[in-house]
């Protein structure tokens, strides 16, 4: 099992990229139980607690979630080339994200400073923590270390850090052919996530659920 995450201004992973993180209750205003895990958080000296069955429920999420599209993306790169790897990734990233949503009950995406599709532009919590991971990255911190659990106006939310895989280089990194990237702004004119070195932070899993 993943070691315990921290939220805003204590995660471990390798691009921080969070700023400041939004105001939480008193202490005991917050449920304390054995079950509950305290979280450093962006105030200081007032502990969040965060369910640990949640905590354990949205990291195994996560890892079902690389765990699939990643190998899904190898072979169609194998298959096809850069080209193909493109078009699986516009169809599967969404289909992976939406039917592990449909299986556990909760809001399963993607998100990214420099996201290559709408659906992956962040809202304002979740821009606070890629900052902050980008920063914790920077400061040496392992990117596969870096996840927040923290209770935000009702919704119990987490959020994975997720690096660069050589394989995702093709059409991610800092040398994408001038084939693909005429490909990619075909099918997203507003991309933005190029330009990224293998281990570097391209963004985060996202996940949501009422409490």
């Amino acid at each position: 099992m993943q070691s315990r995450p921290y939220s805003l201004l204590g995660l471990a992973l390798a691009t921080s990229l969070l700023l400041s993180c939004t105001p939480v209750s008193a202490p005991d205003e917050l449920n304390t139980s054995a079950n509950d895990q305290p979280l450093a958080i962006g105030t200081p000296g007032i502990p969040q607690f965060a369910p640990a069955a949640l905590i354990d429920e949205a990291s195994a999420l996560t890892q079902r979630f690389a765990g699939t599209l990643l190998p899904t993306l190898q072979s169609a790169l194998q298959a096809g080339g850069p080209l193909n790897a493109i078009d699986v990734c516009a169809l599967e990233a969404p289909r992976i994200a939406q039917q592990l949503s449909e299986e556990s009950g909760w809001e399963v995406t993607r998100v990214s400073l420099k996201a290559r599709n709408d659906t992956a532009v962040p809202d304002s919590w979740e821009t606070q923590v890629l900052h902050m991971f980008d920063q914790r990255q920077q400061a040496g911190e392992a990117p596969a270390t870096l996840n927040v659990a923290e209770t935000v106006n009702g919704d119990f939310r987490y959020m994975q850090a997720q690096p660069t895989a050589p394989l995702c280089l093709t059409c991610h990194g800092s040398e994408v052919s001038q084939e693909v990237l005429s490909a990619i702004r075909a099918k997203y004119p507003n991309d933005l996530a190029i330009g990224y070195q293998a281990g570097q932070i391209r963004g985060a899993i996202s996940l949501r659920k009422p409490m």
